[in-house]
């Protein structure tokens, strides 16, 4: 029988990735630099495969490095699963969670049937609303942690994920060759909606905000029913919408990013909890099985995403 991975050395390597740095991921795990690269150097042993790929002055992750990322997130997840789960210590309570719609759909029923079975004794409050106005919400006091579209121009948060920002149109219609642009956009205080028309004024483009709303729900209905262009992060993407890129007259966008707020005082021990639970969640997630038609530089754009180390870093906007 295969001898096993060694756990503290996935979390070596983890805390490599999500750091950006064997000397940051030494601080992380309280090693030494030197002791770090020897875990490294076993664990590409232990498997025969390199992890890392030397790129100027930084490592960057190799194909395997990204394989085993997967592998190593989740063998830590279950472990300290494992443990809690035999843990008499468990903890109790209830924890407010505030997240947008989009969010809440791609990611909370992963995030909730995990935490749910390490603590059946939380009781989870769930709101939806936008970003701007959780981040209010939270300083009032009203929730204890929110999910947000990052945004360091209007609050603090912790960047938890970084996805690909996509224009987006029906794949059965071609309302984005009309002359004037139909939008399907937020309200007048979306980032999104301020960013979507700043990059068509940009390139040239004449549009018009047709539908306005806060709900994920109803700009994807405006979007599948040919009615309007929209612009959605890549967990939004659904079946039957087409990604639009530079060759469809549509420029390159800056990539998405999901932060996390905690509200200052909130019980530390669930909200600690609730967090790594969220964190490692999105860590996990592969993109939507949506049936997208990625036409032209929209594909190069999502196959340049996949080949991009975690460690690289990406610029928020």
């Amino acid at each position: 029988m295969p001898a096993p991975l060694d756990i503290d050395q996935l979390q070596t390597f983890v805390a490599i990735v999500d750091t950006g740095s064997f000397t940051k991921a030494a601080d992380k795990v309280f090693k030494t630099q030197s002791a770090v690269s020897m875990q490294m150097r076993r664990l590409e042993e232990r498997i025969g495969k390199t992890l890392f790929i030397r790129d100027g002055r930084l490592n960057r992750l190799s194909e395997d490095g990204e394989k085993m990322l997967g592998y190593a997130r989740r063998i830590i997840r279950l472990n300290n699963e494992t443990i809690t789960a035999f843990d008499e210590k468990h903890l109790e309570g209830s924890i407010r969670i505030g997240t947008p719609d989009d969010y809440a759909d791609r990611y909370m029923p992963g995030i909730i049937a995990r935490f749910a079975k390490s603590n059946p004794n939380v009781e989870l409050y769930i709101e939806c609303e936008p970003s701007g106005e959780l981040a209010a919400r939270l300083m009032r006091g009203e929730l204890d942690v929110a999910l947000v579209t990052h945004n360091p121009r209007a609050r603090t948060s912790e960047v938890v994920r970084t996805e690909p920002l996509y224009w987006v149109t029906s794949m059965n219609h071609n309302v984005h060759e009309n002359a004037v642009v139909p939008l399907a956009v937020g309200r007048r205080c979306c980032n999104w909606r301020n960013l979507a028309c700043t990059a068509l004024d940009s390139a040239g483009r004449d549009y018009q905000v047709l539908f306005t709303s806060w709900s994920a729900t109803v700009v994807a209905s405006a979007v599948l029913s040919g009615l309007a262009v929209s612009m959605l992060p890549e967990c939004a993407v659904r079946p039957g919408m087409r990604i639009l890129s530079p060759a469809d007259g549509f420029p390159a966008l800056q990539p998405a990013q999901i932060g996390l707020m905690k509200r200052p005082g909130a019980p530390t021990a669930l909200v600690n909890a609730i967090c790594g639970h969220i964190a490692a969640s999105l860590d996990n997630i592969t993109p939507a099985s949506a049936d997208t038609n990625v036409s032209g530089q929209g594909a190069a754009a999502r196959r340049e995403h996949r080949g991009r180390s975690d460690i690289a870093a990406v610029p928020a906007w």
